[in-house]
């Protein structure tokens, strides 16, 4: 019988036919360079970077100038990078398991700052006349397209061989990188990279780079769960002495130990810290007392009725009238998700298949089946079991700010987004057709993201400038969008739904969405919102 199993993605590497031929490589690179198109496309990934080095005024004979920092900062970075905990166990893996193949090991932070460069003396002179050393902050904006900067960039491991690198200075060399990610946020930490000369790369480097990654990424994960048992071991003997329901959780959240609440792996914590205010209003438990204890907090909800009053199906009864949502993609390493009701403004990271989803749900307020995100974000209409897992979990937290059948925001929430100054650094990281169709329409001016209402502030290209998301080109008078599925047709669609949802759905009050997501936090930051009587351009 056929057995089936799940595949993790693969590593990003270059195909056969350009990997193996530096002449093809160069001249691809010479035609890209000279803003002409090359007779072979490079691989997406690669190409991407390079238009947008070229849009930047990148000079790849020269680069830009770098800093370099000093000492005591490099060591100040390794500390606070928490990788130096594991600096032995992936310099014994690697600089020893490679056989006759020369390599430079490097780990930067999440910031592309060199904190280590070891390997082999003679080479590691070589890589310090490009100016690859300890210090050196190696980003694409600095360096051109490169395995660190380009790995931070597209949060995934890659492959940058000879001249895919877009200094003509780093033709000689090949890179393979993988980032690493802080078990306990799920944000990014650093990148693993190893360096070889172009003539020594080897296909096995990138997963074994992948591999020292994870390996790494186990032990971030073994000293948390350490540190957690240690603060379980001090909780456990307090919690047996308080008086009703209790919880301790570490710094970020992540739970110790319970006593008469339902079992819960980590909960939200406030972004800008507890404060000096006693108790807090936390999603899924209410107001809470909280109190410091050892390295993490003791946390006693005021008023608990138990599931009865905290279950899933109230909170999905709770539709989130009049709330605010903004989608903040500015930063492309840390997509945010704010909400503002009735009880305060809550702010969530977002992993970058929520960003993905949200993005596309935003663009399209008459909603989207499984099958149309899974198409929009595989080109695959199949994959609706992905999707369906990854909107069960947004919905957990989201509460009724989501609907389904199709999925889609409340028509009773006003949705923003926000998006970067450059339209191609929206969710760089996203190889979703969609995405990457919507960043072509941003940046050729066709599309408007969903604009979020507040104070008035600059314009930013492809988010400000146009009421309600519309785009630039608008369709018939009276405001119809143009969305993917022609001019007018998404507005009218999303309009008609609102009205029907809203005649057919009971008052409620507002809500605050509840459950727990990666990283989510929350924020006293004002929140912003934006008029959904008008979908923006979708994918």
């Amino acid at each position: 019988m056929r057995q089936t199993r799940r595949q993790a993605p693969r590593p990003v590497g270059p195909p056969a036919a350009t990997a193996d031929d530096p002449a093809t490589l160069s001249a691809v690179h010479d035609s890209a360079a000279s803003g002409e198109t090359p007779a072979t496309a490079p691989r997406p990934e690669i190409g991407d970077s390079w238009a947008r080095l070229r849009r930047l005024g990148l000079d790849p004979d020269r680069g830009a100038a770098t800093v370099h920092l000093g000492p005591a900062e490099v060591e100040h970075r390794r500390r606070a990078s928490g990788l130096h905990d594991v600096i032995g166990i992936l310099r014994d893996s690697l600089l020893d398991s490679t056989g006759d193949c020369p390599l430079i090991l490097a780990i930067a932070d999440a910031e592309g700052h060199v904190l280590w460069h070891e390997g082999e003396r003679q080479l590691r002179r070589s890589a310090d006349r490009i100016g690859f050393l300890t210090g050196a902050r190696w980003v694409e904006e600095n360096v051109g397209t490169n395995g660190i900067g380009t790995a931070l960039r597209a949060d995934r491991p890659m492959q940058v061989h000879s001249a895919e690198h877009y200094l003509r200075s780093h033709h000689a060399w090949t890179c393979f990188a993988a980032p690493v990610h802080e078990p306990r946020t799920g944000r990014l930490t650093g990148v693993l990279n190893i360096s070889a000369p172009a003539r020594y790369a080897r296909p096995y480097l990138l997963q074994l780079t992948v591999t020292a990654a994870r390996l790494a990424e186990a032990e971030l994960r073994a000293r948390r769960l350490e540190s957690l048992h240690q603060l379980r071991t001090v909780a456990a003997p307090l919690l047996a002495k308080v008086n009703g329901p209790a919880l301790v959780v570490d710094g970020d959240g992540w739970t110790a130990a319970t006593a008469g609440l339902p079992p819960t792996d980590r909960l939200r914590l406030p972004a800008e810290g507890w404060g000096s205010a006693g108790v807090h209003w936390l999603p899924s438990l209410g107001e809470c007392a909280v109190e410091p204890l050892a390295d993490g907090w003791l946390v006693r909800p005021v008023h608990w009725a138990g599931d009865a009053d905290h279950g899933e199906g109230s909170e999905a009864a709770e539709l989130a009238e009049g709330a605010r949502l903004r989608l903040d993609l500015r930063r492309p390493d840390r997509p945010e998700l704010s909400v503002e009701g009735t009880a305060g403004t809550w702010s969530h990271g977002l992993s970058p298949r929520h960003a993905e989803l949200l993005l596309l749900l935003a663009t399209h307020r008459d909603g989207r089946s499984a099958a149309q995100l899974a198409d929009a974000l595989f080109g695959d209409p199949a994959r609706t079991v992905t999707v369906r897992a990854e909107l069960s979990r947004l919905r957990r937290y989201l509460g009724g700010l989501l609907a389904h059948r199709p999925y889609r925001f409340a028509p009773s929430v006003t949705v923003g987004v926000i998006g970067p100054e450059d339209p191609y650094d929206l969710l760089p990281a996203s190889s979703a057709p969609a995405v990457r169709r919507l960043r072509s329409r941003l940046a050729a001016g066709t599309a408007r993201l969903p604009a979020p209402e507040g104070p008035p502030g600059p314009a930013r290209p492809g988010v400000d400038g146009h009421p309600d998301g519309c785009p630039a080109a608008t369709g018939p008078a009276g405001g119809a969008c143009a969305t993917a599925d022609g001019p007018g047709d998404g507005c009218a669609r999303a309009q008609a739904r609102a009205a029907t949802d809203r005649r057919s759905l009971p008052p409620a009050r507002p809500a605050i969405p509840t459950g727990e997501q990666t990283d989510g936090q929350s924020s006293g930051r004002p929140s912003a919102s934006s008029a959904s009587s008008c979908a923006s351009v979708g994918p």
